[in-house]
């Protein structure tokens, strides 16, 4: 295990901060980058759907959704789902053994999770750019998006005791820092947004340069590209993968309101603006594909973070989420078709799924092969 040597200190959202830069080699140094999610995995991690208050009044409802992306992306990859012992894994069993799935496929493992969230909780897997067999995870702190929802313990040591079952290199950069609010195209560009990584309730003590250095160093990266805010009912404080999301190293797809009188009509157009500005390592602009929103989703007078730009990339196949809006739906699907015409595109009702404030993607982490 590779660990931190400074002084670490407990601040206001119980967040442990870091008062000097990580010491010794970073894994860039070492030579490990995080890949894209395009390249071939194997396998994804997930945590067990369980808590209530996530899903306030629905989380039975909430079910099906989980259970149908559980079961089509098994016959795709294996599936690896923690949860909190043999009590969850039978329900889990019975919940999906009505749905076609390869069921060699789906791997159980005792540990336990607060929440359900695996991209911000889960383990950020690196590869080695000189030995395609080696590689190592980033545990990343975690504090439950600036310690809105705790208790969050038991989803902070998650990624630990995930390199310890896989017996690899483990990484501790003392800072927090969630998967859903980076994006990578795998060639040195990581994106990401002002919101929610310069937001006092992560990381109070470091500056702009301090928190590009440790996703650079930390995610094997060159370029860190800065978006503004995140989508409105998004209570990450501004995920970036919500709005933009990589689907080649030079191509994103950009979630864009088409009602001026919308509440995200604003956000996204300046984000859509800042994209347009911004150049790779190479100098070239970054191509960019429009994809609509969905309709408001409105549930208890709550506005929702419902979001096409949520999906998630497999081996073979796309997840997508649809929200019942016709129109839109079938146009974001296309869309999303013709950037991955090599994979199967599955839309996925998520509608009950989002009153979580979140979907696939959120919910997921591949590990890459």
């Amino acid at each position: 295990m590779f660990c931190t040597a400074n002084l670490r200190i407990k601040g206001e959202f119980g967040i442990v901060i870091n008062k000097t830069r990580f010491e010794g080699p970073t894994p860039k140094a070492q030579g490990y980058y995080f890949p894209p999610e395009w390249a071939r995995h194997l396998g994804t991690w997930l945590s067990w759907i369980h808590k209530e208050e996530s899903w306030p009044g629905k989380l039975e409802s909430a079910y099906p959704a989980y259970c149908e992306f559980i079961s089509k992306l098994s016959f795709h990859e294996s599936v690896n789902i923690n949860v909190a012992g043999p009590e969850m894994e039978a329900d889990a069993i019975r919940r999906l053994k009505d749905l076609d799935h390869n069921r060699h496929n789906i791997h159980f493992h005792h540990f336990p999770s607060n929440d359900a969230w695996c991209r911000d909780h889960g383990p950020a897997f690196l590869l080695h750019k000189n030995s395609p067999d080696k590689r190592a995870i980033v545990d990343w702190g975690y504090n439950a998006w600036g310690g809105k929802y705790p208790p969050f313990d038991l989803d902070d040591v998650i990624p630990t005791k995930v390199a310890e079952h896989l017996d690899i290199p483990c990484f501790h950069p003392g800072i927090v820092m969630e998967g859903g609010a980076v994006e990578f195209n795998g060639a040195g560009t990581i994106m990401t947004t002002t919101a929610c990584l310069l937001n006092e309730n992560r990381n109070p003590d470091l500056s702009q340069d301090d928190i590009e250095w440790y996703l650079k160093e930390f995610y094997g990266a060159d370029q860190v590209l800065w978006l503004g805010e995140g989508i409105v009912g998004d209570d990450t404080d501004g995920h970036i993968d919500d709005i933009v999301r990589f689907v080649k190293p030079d191509t994103v797809l950009a979630a864009v309101e088409e009602d001026p009188q919308e509440e995200n009509y604003e956000i996204l157009q300046e984000n859509l603006k800042m994209l347009r500005s911004f150049r790779l390592p190479n100098g070239k602009p970054i191509n960019i594909v429009e994809i609509p929103m969905p309709a408001p989703v409105i549930w208890e007078e709550q506005r929702l973070p419902a979001s096409y730009a949520n999906f998630y990339i497999g081996n073979g196949a796309v997840y997508v989420p649809v929200f019942g809006d016709r129109k839109n739906d079938s146009k974001a699907l296309q869309i999303i078709h013709k950037c991955f015409s090599d994979r199967v595109i599955y839309g996925i009702d998520s509608t009950d799924l989002i009153w979580g404030l979140g979907s696939f993607h959120c919910l997921s982490q591949q590990e890459p092969a």
